[in-house]
């Protein structure tokens, strides 16, 4: 069976989707900052940074670590993430598939640390890596803040710059995925904990 490519006109099976995840186990991280994302940006990437409020209170914030740990801030429709189940802890390799206007696109990424702090502001979450095998190469932090005011808070930080030369080219169509991809994890974010508040009530 051929390699699976970074971009394909058909949806892989899910027999392709596993070959391509084993195949990246081994690989190194795509990018020399490691970790890099708990302090900003480094020179030469492009930042993003995204929160909504999700509500307030302790039970606002254990249903936000649940959908955290559930990773229900991709579910959006377009893109998932593979095994769907994966550990959130570091060293977890999981593979994205986003479907575009006509065709599909997979990527590889690697959790490098979580966030667990009590502090003033209690914050729980984690940031994962690209691989080689992915249009982007950087790091993306998605945590949820409960604050001292009660306020609960959905976090999400990037910093990424193109990999692959198609991603190089069409920079543009690069930056709008990654601003629908924020928009609508912040919406998903928000959604699930709804629901699961309500379910709850």
């Amino acid at each position: 069976m051929p390699q699976l490519t970074l971009f394909t006109l058909q949806e892989p099976w899910e027999e392709e989707l596993e070959r391509f995840l084993r195949s990246q186990q081994d690989s190194h991280f795509s990018y020399p900052e490691v970790g890099a994302s708990k302090r900003g940006a480094p020179p030469g990437y492009t930042a993003d940074h995204n929160r909504v409020r999700l509500g307030e209170g302790e039970e606002v914030f254990e249903r936000a670590v649940e959908s955290l740990r559930g990773w229900r801030m991709f579910d959006i429709g377009w893109l998932r993430i593979f095994p769907a189940r994966a550990s959130i802890e570091p060293g977890t390799t999981i593979g994205l598939l986003a479907r575009h206007l006509g065709f599909w696109s997979l990527g590889a990424c690697r959790i490098v640390y979580l966030v667990q702090e009590s502090a003033d502001v209690r914050r729980y979450g984690f940031a994962y890596g690209t691989l080689p095998e992915h249009a982007e190469r950087g790091e993306e932090r998605f945590t949820v803040e409960l604050r001292r005011d009660g306020s609960v808070w959905y976090d999400l930080y990037a910093f990424s710059r193109p990999n692959h030369p198609l991603v190089r080219a069409g920079y543009p169509l690069g930056r709008l995925v990654q601003r629908r991809f924020a928009r609508d994890s912040l919406r998903a974010m928000v959604h699930s904990v709804a629901q699961n508040t309500c379910a709850g009530c």
